[in-house]
């Protein structure tokens, strides 16, 4: 029986976030790889018309199974239209498909078992050595994992035309090379791995601290990063010590969710975060992953990045935190991945373990973040420290400045009333990567 069609708009927008990137992989398997637009342009009629029908007859028992159907009809009506025009023979499980009953096989098509090897396999076809390895994270960030263009640029400190380009470029190449979407070989696995893990980590990034403006996290972008890792884990081929990694990294970051935003979305940082609020279940699996990717001899940054963020999940007070063992990580992590953000956050745990002081001085040594707010933000903590209330009013307002991002702009206009008062107590956290 269907459910009468109230907040249709929201349920559309959520299921694309969470089955339009499953939908495209199954269609593109379908149709192949030389019609990768045509797969996404179904998608995009299927919600169109789930938005229109839903609102008129109200919304399905299961929403996702209807959208799966009529996709998989919309497909097979295609097909059939194209064989028309090309009077071609397709080859014979294409022309099976094509014979059957439209509304028959739908189940088999988008069984769960089919949509986990279409998604791994789209994942693998986006990282595809011939295409350029920016064009493969922003196609497989863009496809499967449903950020906007906008969220993409974002991701990678660059304009909307570029990543517009970028992903244009990507979908030529493979129409042009007739890309298939076959499991790479295990020659071929590494290259297009180290690729995929990229574009994994920056879609639970965006979610993590997202980039929109009105929230701090966008607990769905985490969530589909942490199952397409999930689904790496548990392919033989590919459970190898890095992804193990990359999944602890995200399941202790996960973990503080709950505690990094008050009921009315006000961020909550680290030093004031209520740990009993911190998920332990995540923490536990966070540090199983962790222990599993520590089998390796060899280091990798993400395995660095998810022994940074237990070091933080182990502490069960803030001023229990382990500031020396943090930059000896940071030192890892500067010499694997040299990055001003990387020594943004080493500054801070400097400032810490040593004294403000050090860590103004530390955070001073560093350029290239002249638009970062955090970095401004980090300062003026520092300053506020030492009871240096005008360079901690100066650094607040430059953050300021710096930022759109609805939350971090209310805090900061906090620190800069504070600042004024001249009346702030010690101890002030700021927003760290972590």
């Amino acid at each position: 029986m269907a459910q009468p069609p109230k907040n249709v708009e929201q349920l559309v927008g959520h299921l694309f976030r969470i089955e339009a990137g499953k939908m495209a992989a199954v269609l593109t398997r379908l149709l192949g790889t030389e019609h990768f637009d045509t797969a996404e342009d179904i998608v995009q009629d299927t919600l169109l018309k789930a938005m229109e029908s839903w609102r008129m007859r109200g919304i399905p028992d299961n929403p996702s199974a209807w959208m799966y159907k009529v996709a998989h009809n919309k497909a097979i009506d295609w097909i059939r239209t194209e064989q028309r025009k090309t009077k071609s023979v397709l080859n014979d499980q294409r022309d099976a498909e094509v014979t059957s009953d439209p509304f028959s096989g739908a189940e088999a098509v988008f069984a769960e078992e089919e949509i986990q090897d279409s998604v791994l396999r789209m994942m693998f076809a986006c990282c595809h050595p011939s295409i350029p390895v920016e064009s493969q994270v922003a196609l497989t960030l863009k496809t499967l994992g449903g950020l906007s263009v906008a969220e993409i640029g974002h991701a990678f400190l660059t304009t909307e035309e570029t990543i517009a380009k970028r992903i244009y470029r990507a979908k030529e190449k493979i129409k042009e090379q007739k890309i298939k979407l076959d499991p790479p070989s295990v020659f071929e696995l590494p290259q297009r791995l180290n690729s995929l893990l990229r574009v994994l980590y920056l879609l639970f990034n965006e979610g993590y601290h997202s980039s929109s403006g009105d929230v701090l996290i966008r607990e769905d972008l985490c969530a589909e990063a942490m199952r397409l890792t999930y689904l790496l884990v548990n392919h033989s081929a590919t459970n190898l010590p890095k992804v193990n990694a990359l999944m602890a990294l995200m399941c202790l970051q996960s973990s503080r969710f709950e505690a990094r935003t008050s009921v009315s979305g006000e961020i909550i940082l680290l030093e004031n975060q209520d740990r009993n609020k911190w998920n332990q279940m995540l923490i536990q699996k966070g540090l199983w992953f962790l222990e599993k990717a520590s089998t390796s001899p060899t280091l990798n940054e993400y395995l660095v990045e998810a022994s940074i963020a237990s070091v933080h999940a182990l502490a069960k007070r803030f001023e229990d935190t382990s500031w020396d063992k943090l930059i000896a990580l940071y030192d890892v992590l500067l010499e694997m991945k040299p990055s001003p953000v990387v020594s943004l956050n080493r500054a801070i745990a400097i400032g810490y373990a040593l004294s403000p002081e050090q860590g103004i001085k530390e955070l001073q040594k560093i350029v290239k973040l002249e638009a970062n707010s955090h970095y401004y933000v980090a300062l003026g903590n520092f300053y506020l420290k030492l009871y240096n209330y005008d360079a901690a009013l100066t650094s607040f307002q430059n953050a300021l400045a710096k930022t759109f991002h609805t939350p971090e702009r209310e805090l900061i206009e906090q620190k800069i009333i504070l600042s004024k008062q001249s009346g702030l107590p010690n101890g002030t956290d700021f927003p760290t990567a972590l």
